[in-house]
């Protein structure tokens, strides 16, 4: 029930999760991990997001800058000529569009360009990008990526006996020790000279003391000190003193990139992990502390958001599966997602083709991984996760229509137009909603009266008759729209090139409307597009629902005033 009450506001779309929803991962990059330059020209990347949205994707994640270890950060203008194009071109198509960006002045762009959802996998914790999606009614993602993610909190130091007595006391034993290791010195000077003097001690990061040994250099530390902890100055001598590398185009303007030093650093060790020889009594590490860092992350933020005056139900979350994590905490992270779901916004599970995805199916090759992560997202699924990112977004509509026939019994209210004005027109339509009944999980709950209208777009042929049936399906909408196709061809419909478009037609078959469905693409646009010009749909609505104009401008379709259709209503040919 409480998956089922979850909505997601993005720009003019309203998604509901009575049915997961999937999320076609569409990289225009030369790097990505696992499809890099498959979709990098605009006019590729294009035909693969229709594609995609045409085998069942309900949201296109568009990306321009690869994030994957040891990747290479692009600067905005780069991006933006990247993935621009191919946005606005989705968008013109009807598409939920998602920009997976980190960069504001990307973001801002996209949105003008269409775009309905920022996928910011630093979890906006750039003020600019805050600033900005608080004026926009776009959706957000907030995804955690690891340390990038996780600005420090200064916490306040407690002092437990504040008393005169107790501090005299501390002031003494420091003395002592003091007094005490001024004494050593001479003692160790002496030593120093039998046995060479020893090297300085390093430091750490952290400010932990590597302590200095007697022979040669100081033993390395086991994780160098990301970029971002070089003081400021040093960087900034560093840029000056550095000459910009050839692709500097392509290079981020900042010269330390945190989330580069992040997820070189993750890759180094998850490649250099070595068991240790200490025994665990367990196979995983205690969920807590990493929940506690993951869950408090994205609450924290989701609230930063929603105080900044970003709504509630704009805001969908994202655990960020490998941006910073090791594969046990990543499984440790999927076993707790109904805790992650408790926290009420819409979840995401992004964990197509990951390493931790490869570590427990045994596959090598990020694009063999697919069938592993279908499983991994049926359980995150099945544990309350709303969205699901994948790489391979036919083949998962398939697994999840396969699954949600036979576990989730769901029927929904649909719309479907019948038209014909070849043969007997009124017994074709008859046949058609015959036909419809005998569709799989789905039966036809009531009609309209058979209607003539003058022809619409194409008006030199004859009259049409049309109605409006209505049905309960458990299908999804684009496996009921190959099946009302079907239909269309047993009764002599010809959709070949040769056929001319809007002429006339033995039958036609449109679904107007299904319950709790957004779709855009070139094979289906939910609600349809046309709904609200055609008198010859409008009208034979009427006998099925009250104020049917109200209903699709409620549902965002503009309705045109009676005296502006197209199709009108002439007479009435009879019931079904």
């Amino acid at each position: 029930m409480a998956n089922d009450s979850k909505t997601w506001r993005c720009g003019k779309y309203e998604l509901s999760f009575d049915r997961p929803r999937i999320m076609g991962v569409l990289n225009v990059t030369p790097d990505s991990f696992s499809d890099g330059g498959e979709h990098f020209d605009p006019d590729a990347a294009i035909e693969y997001g229709l594609a995609m949205l045409d085998a069942g994707a309900d949201i296109i994640d568009v990306g321009g800058e690869s994030t994957r270890p040891d990747f290479t950060p692009v600067n905005p203008d780069e991006e933006a000529r990247r993935v621009l194009p191919v946005v606005r071109a989705l968008a013109k198509e009807g598409a939920i569009v998602s920009i997976d960006t980190r960069h504001v002045a990307v973001a801002k762009a996209a949105v003008r360009c269409g775009a309905s959802i920022v996928n910011d996998v630093t979890g906006f914790t750039d003020p600019k990008m805050v600033e900005f999606v608080k004026t926009s009614t776009c959706g957000v993602i907030v995804m955690h990526a690891g340390e990038v993610a996780a600005p420090a909190r200064t916490h306040a130091t407690v002092q437990l006996d504040t008393s005169a007595a107790a501090f005299v006391a501390e002031k003494a034993r420091e003395a002592a020790a003091e007094a005490a290791r001024e004494a050593e010195k001479p003692a160790r000077r002496r030593r120093g000279k039998l046995l060479g003097e020893p090297k300085p001690e390093a430091k750490l990061p952290g400010g932990v003391v590597q302590p200095s040994l007697p022979f040669g250099e100081p033993e390395p530390a086991t994780e160098p000190a990301s970029e971002q902890e070089t003081p400021a100055a040093e960087q900034a001598a560093a840029a000056e003193t550095v000459a910009p590398a050839p692709e500097a185009t392509e290079a981020a303007s900042e010269p330390n990139d945190r989330l580069v030093a992040m997820m070189r650093r993750s890759a180094r060790r998850e490649e250099a992990y070595v068991p240790t020889s200490q025994l665990r009594r367990f196979t995983l590490p205690d969920s807590a502390p990493i929940m506690r860092r993951v869950m408090g992350f994205l609450s924290d933020q989701a609230r930063a958001l929603i105080h900044a005056g970003v709504s509630r139900d704009r805001i969908c979350i994202d655990p960020g599966p490998g941006f910073g994590k090791t594969a046990n905490e990543d499984i440790v992270i999927q076993r707790e997602t109904a805790k992650m779901a408790s926290l009420g916004y819409p979840l995401m599970c992004a964990v197509s083709r990951k390493r931790f995805v490869g570590a427990v199916s045994g596959v090598t090759e990020a694009a063999e991984r697919d069938a592993a992560t279908f499983g991994v997202c049926l359980g995150a699924i099945q544990a309350g996760a709303n969205i699901v990112r994948v790489h391979d977004a036919a083949g998962f509509a398939q697994f999840l229509n396969g699954y949600w026939a036979v576990a989730k019994p769901q029927p929904r209210r649909a719309f479907v137009a019948v038209g014909s004005n070849l043969g007997h027109r009124c017994d074709n339509i008859r046949a058609a909603r015959d036909m419809i009944a005998e569709i799989p999980l789905t039966c036809v709950s009531n009609s309209s009266k058979i209607y003539e209208s003058e022809p619409a777009y194409e008006t030199r042929q004859d009259a049409f008759a049309n109605a409006v049936i209505e049905i309960k399906t458990e299908l999804a909408p684009l496996v009921l729209l190959d099946e009302l196709m079907k239909i269309e061809a047993e009764l002599g419909r010809d959709r070949s090139k040769k056929a001319k478009a809007n002429g006339p037609r033995t039958i036609d078959l449109d679904l107007l409307w299904m319950d709790g469905e957004t779709h855009g693409g070139k094979k289906l646009r939910l609600p349809h597009p046309l709904i609200g010009e055609r008198d010859f749909v409008l009208v034979p609505l009427e006998d099925l629902m009250h104020d049917p104009a109200r209903f699709f401008r409620y549902n965002g379709v503009e309705v045109k005033e009676p005296e502006d259709r197209v199709g009108h209503i002439v007479g009435e040919l009879g019931r079904m």
